[in-house]
């Protein structure tokens, strides 16, 4: 494998040391993080092989996972894709909702603590659950997290 595929974090795989992570690069050697020590390799002679997918395009080597991303950003930008202000205004309603729900079940004298451990068990599944669409808030603060609920 050519030291210019290497990039610092990616996973290789070696057929003596197993998979490791790669820590530091030089012009002919790769510093690599393996379960029982970190080794200085040779890429181009260890028979080291990607252990993530990768994408080659042009003779250009990168982890599938950059390659997907780095694309998908640079299409959206390129469109002037922008997003839709009622999916997210929805979502806020639904975690507003969720609040609202949490306190009255919180504050509710029919229920053993018991029934309320498991009742907010489904609360904090749904937070959870609601943080697949992050990707549509535009202020970090405004986002869902996972097992806590949002300020």
């Amino acid at each position: 494998m050519p030291i210019q595929s290497l990039h610092i974090g990616m996973h290789v795989r070696h057929p003596q040391y197993g998979v490791g992570e790669v820590k530091s690069l030089t012009e002919l050697t790769a510093e690599i993080s393996f379960d029982d020590a970190r080794r200085t390799i040779a890429p181009a002679s260890s028979e080291l092989t990607p252990a993530e997918p990768t994408a080659a395009v042009s003779e250009l080597q990168v982890p599938l996972s950059n390659f997907i991303r780095e694309t998908a950003h640079v299409i959206v930008e390129a469109l002037g894709l922008e997003k839709d202000d009622t999916i997210v205004e929805g979502i806020v309603m639904i975690r507003n909702n969720l609040r609202v729900l949490e306190q009255k079940l919180n504050a509710s004298d029919k229920l053993t603590d018991a029934d309320k451990v498991d009742l907010q068990q489904y609360i904090t599944r749904c937070y959870g659950s609601l943080t697949t669409f992050n990707i549509l808030f535009k202020n970090k603060e405004d986002q869902f997290s996972s097992g806590s609920k949002p300020a």
